[in-house]
């Protein structure tokens, strides 16, 4: 009655053990596995099970102590071969494949270990060909046979780190990632996998998953020189950005700016930094209203990367800021193409069509000579100075007079234009708050009525606000 339930119990680690590997969860379903070979040391099953377990945890010296025992209580099981074939221990398998010949095996495994020593025999040929492409450096060949390899050996390092130098060298930088994270798991202890993933991520400008990698490989050793001396620029470099970022957030672009700066100067050879600092710095120029700064630094992004749409975005702003609105919407029908259903784009764009339709009428700030971010007591400025010059009282002859007139009225109306926020707002989003025409739905509209003589004795220099009425045709 023990014997039976003793056997249960085994049977139960073992199938509790296999769920859990299938789940990922390789210490517990270690102590399983553990747990049917101390119960009964002659189950064959228990050893490979937990040898499959070793190699997954990337333990191959405890692994081969208990697939030799597999073999030993079961010279027939073609299993143990297989698994040695999986982690590219060619000789190995190759040794358990014929051993299982000579062990009378049955028609199907005799066939089966046939057909396997010959893939083993196929995978030797392409290893020793693997190597010579790479040593003569024709890594897209070598990566080719290494495919076919990894095919049959996915659980083998060596061709995977092997493969993974082919993609660096061919700048097939996300595959060698694929490749390296899968080495990192299938090697214990393996801290060089870890400093390349981080040393890739960090060429790729990824400052946060850099910093990730290597300190995995800090924790499987303190003292590894070069991923520590990597870890301080890391961090440095990473620390700066996120300050950039919080400058950001708090609306202080010109700081984001400066401290974007120091972000180039500490990392000056890798361009996706570079180009990355450049993007943001972009961005705030634009947010800054700095045009001018703002469309040199985004044009040397988008030289480098024609279809990086923030950068498409944020020039488009700065185009409007400096009432290039022909500009503004190729940028923005550029954005739009690669990034068709962000709303922000499509704003943009409808906003800087009638912005263009706008200046082909009349545009209050270039008839005041002010930039579109001029403050209202720069418009007041401008406006003063304007209004003494055209002042038709300065002229005597009749056609002079009558230009002057025309003249004074449309300054008269940009002041009153500009200096109110909600028609000012109204302006700039291309409506004409003294057109009814282009008036959306209501709101209060402004006419002028009359001609020149009810502004006689008008004070341009005058600090309170004043209301006309004339008729504008």
């Amino acid at each position: 009655c023990g014997s039976l339930w003793f056997d249960g119990g085994v049977e139960n680690h073992l199938e509790m053990g296999k769920k859990l590997l299938a789940a990922g969860q390789l210490a517990d379903a270690l102590s399983h596995f553990h747990a049917a070979v101390d119960g009964d040391p002659k189950n064959y099953m228990a050893y490979y099970r937990r040898a499959t377990v070793y190699l997954a945890m990337g333990k191959s010296k405890s692994a081969l102590p208990d697939l030799s025992k597999v073999i030993e209580l079961k010279p027939d099981f073609t299993s143990r071969g297989n698994l040695l074939l999986k982690h590219g221990k060619l000789d190995e398998a190759e040794s358990d494949f014929k051993k299982v010949l000579k062990s009378n095996p049955s028609s199907k495994e005799e066939q089966e270990a046939q057909s396997q020593l010959k893939k083993s025999d196929e995978i030797q040929r392409l290893v020793a060909q693997a190597q010579s492409d790479f040593t003569r450096r024709d890594y897209g060949s070598a990566a080719s046979h290494l495919d076919i390899i990894i095919d049959t050996c996915v659980w083998d390092a060596d061709s995977r780190e092997m493969r993974a130098e082919c993609f660096i060298q061919l700048g097939e930088m996300g595959k060698a990632i694929s490749d390296l994270k899968a080495t990192s798991k299938l090697k214990s202890d393996n801290t060089q996998a870890f400093y390349k993933l981080s040393t890739i991520y960090y060429n790729l400008g990824d400052h946060e998953m850099s910093l990730n990698e290597v300190r995995e490989c800090l924790k499987l050793d303190p003292d590894h020189k070069q991923c520590f001396s990597h870890y301080k620029q890391v961090k440095k470099l990473n620390k700066q950005t996120q300050a950039a970022e919080e400058l950001i957030q708090q609306e202080k672009y010109s700081d984001a700016v400066s401290k974007y700066e120091s972000v180039m100067k500490t990392e000056p050879n890798v361009p996706q930094f570079i180009l990355n600092a450049k993007e943001r710095m972009c961005h705030c120029l634009s947010k800054d209203q700095q045009p001018a700064n703002a469309i040199s630094v985004c044009s040397e992004v988008l030289k480098a990367d024609p279809e990086n749409v923030n950068a498409l975005k944020d020039r488009a702003e700065a185009y409007l800021q400096d009432d290039q609105y022909e500009e503004a919407i190729k940028d923005f029908e550029s954005a739009k193409e690669h990034s068709e259903n962000d709303r922000q784009i499509k704003e943009g764009l409808e906003r800087a069509q009638r912005l263009l339709k706008q200046s082909q009428k009349r545009d209050y700030y270039k008839i005041l000579g002010v930039k579109r971010t001029a403050q209202k007591k720069e418009i007041l400025k401008a406006y003063r100075k304007l209004a003494q010059q055209w002042h038709p009282d300065n002229f005597q002859d009749a056609e002079e007079k009558k230009k002057a007139e025309k003249k004074f009225i449309d300054i008269a109306q940009a002041k009153e234009v500009l200096t109110d926020p909600e028609m000012r707002s109204k302006f700039d989003q291309g409506e004409d708050p003294m057109d009814p025409e282009s008036q959306q739905g209501g709101g209060h509209h402004h006419h002028f009525h009359g001609g020149w003589e009810n502004f006689q004795g008008f004070n341009p220099f005058g600090s309170g606000p004043f209301n006309f009425k004339f008729n504008f045709n």
